[in-house]
């Protein structure tokens, strides 16, 4: 694992808590002031792209998670469940609920009942409030430390460098020693309310203790040098030892609930490796677990994905296709042949392929907008507005691609006004300013329809407020 990349996020998640702590004076936080540190804390994750937004991916954790909460008392929170780009064992409760999983977690699982015992444990977290208690404890701490150290690890956490490591490590030399003692005794308690929840799910409780000593083994072979106080779930051996106790005389109950919906970790897990991790390490890695078992669809499904990326396109069409020989009409793998075939460059075989996955609850979308590019790329015009259009409405954050698209279409259909404005929008949502002030201003000149006008109006707005902010910073 990368020292560089696995050290600030360990910082990150662990003391993320301390820092929000710059608002909070009383002695206590209440629920409300929960939710707007939250709604803060969600700004910066977002301003700093770490999240991973796939709707397959994304299905599954909210599945997992909102089935645990299912069983809950009604809660304070609505619970939110995201997928960070790192790979980092680590998950995490941060304010109000929202849990985030990265996805060094799920690919170094192997099964759903180990995924659902750390979520459950996350989940036990934020049921407890020990992030307001953590929140509570540390307000005491300065806030240009909290400042520094936040700036410190959102800078090292982008870059890759070690300037957020070096920052916050010696910031955080004072403050943290007394959080160690709390945060072992709320891990216990998580855990052990972890184990509860899960009893009365359709998951094993048995999956909490085996993820767990999967982490103890990322302990020893983590970073050296690393103190226990900076990871975000100290004393993983002691947590382990207790379970195993408390597992010792453990009997599902007879009537025990049945998990009803196949959750498909396996394929989620290998979607994740062969999509989001190292290209070269994942083409290596399941080469190996194909030689062990040339059967599993997963294992084909995934090397495909990879082997696009690496724009191996022939190997990875003959692995997606080996994978649908054992997996037949499996639209996770059609949706991974149809992108396939289409970025190499035969839209009419990608649009074969996807037509059988776009009326798919998750999925469809997916397949909507590469089923517009194809059209695009066809000359279908009204197909592609058509697609274009649904994605935009129903979808914009997921492919933000969706405004360049659309601008291509009216370029295409003379209308330049309304192309200036979707580029604009277009650079707006990639963070590209100057550009999406350039063609947003162009639209403003020609565009008719109000509603249009007014949203270019904002957007320029926003970005001159941007603008004058960061030349007062």
């Amino acid at each position: 694992m990368n020292r560089t990349t696995y050290f600030p996020f360990l910082i990150f998640t662990g003391i993320i808590l301390l820092v929000l702590s710059f608002s909070i004076k009383s002695y206590a936080i209440s629920i409300p002031q929960e939710i707007e540190l939250s709604k803060e804390f969600m700004k910066m994750i977002e301003k700093q792209q770490v999240i991973i937004k796939d709707p397959i991916v994304d299905n599954m954790i909210t599945k997992v998670g909102n089935h645990i909460v299912s069983h809950l008392p009604q809660q304070p929170f609505s619970y939110s469940f995201f997928l960070i780009d790192d790979d980092a064992f680590n998950a995490f409760a941060s304010p109000a609920a929202n849990i985030f999983v990265h996805r060094g977690l799920i690919t170094s699982l192997d099964n759903i009942d180990e995924f659902a015992g750390i979520i459950g444990h996350e989940i036990a977290h934020a049921v407890s409030r020990h992030v307001s208690e953590s929140i509570d404890r540390a307000k005491y701490v300065q806030i240009g430390t909290m400042a520094g150290v936040l700036a410190g690890i959102l800078i090292g956490s982008k870059t890759g460098g070690d300037t957020g490591a070096a920052v916050s490590t010696g910031a955080m030399a004072a403050g943290q020693s007394s959080m160690l003692a709390f945060t072992r005794e709320n891990e216990t308690e998580a855990d052990e309310k972890g184990f509860m929840f899960l009893e009365k799910s359709c998951f094993s409780p048995r999956g909490l203790l085996s993820g767990l000593s999967k982490l103890r083994e990322s302990d020893w072979q983590g970073v050296e040098g690393i103190p226990d106080y900076f990871k975000t779930h100290p004393g993983t051996s002691s947590r382990v030892a207790h379970l195993e106790n408390i597992l010792a005389n453990y009997q599902p109950h007879p009537n025990k609930e049945k998990c009803k919906t196949n959750f498909r970790f396996e394929m989620v897990k290998y979607r994740i490796t062969g999509l989001y991790g190292d290209i070269d390490s994942a083409i290596k890695t399941i080469g190996i677990d194909l030689k062990n078992n040339p059967e599993n669809a997963a294992y084909h499904y995934g090397l495909g994905l990879a082997l696009a990326r690496k724009s191996k396109k022939a190997e990875a069409i003959d692995h997606f296709k080996k994978a649908l020989s054992i997996n037949i009409f499996d639209p996770m793998i059609l949706l991974g042949l149809g992108r396939t075939y289409l970025e190499s460059g035969d839209p009419q075989k990608a649009v074969n392929v996807l037509k059988g996955v776009e009326d798919d609850p998750v999925m469809g979308i997916m397949a909507d907008y590469y089923l517009s590019l194809a059209a695009l790329d066809t000359g279908d015009l009204i197909d592609a507005k058509k697609r274009t259009q649904r994605i935009i409405d129903q979808h914009p954050s997921l492919y933000p691609k969706a405004y360049y698209n659309m601008a291509d279409i009216m370029a295409q259909e003379k209308q330049k006004g309304l192309s200036h404005y979707y580029l604009g929008i277009y650079y707006y949502e990639i963070k590209n300013s100057k550009n999406a002030r350039i063609h947003l201003n162009q639209a403003l000149k020609t565009v008719k329809d109000p509603k249009k006008f007014k949203r270019a109006e904002e957007l320029l707005q926003i970005l001159s407020e941007e603008k004058r902010n960061s030349s007062q910073n």
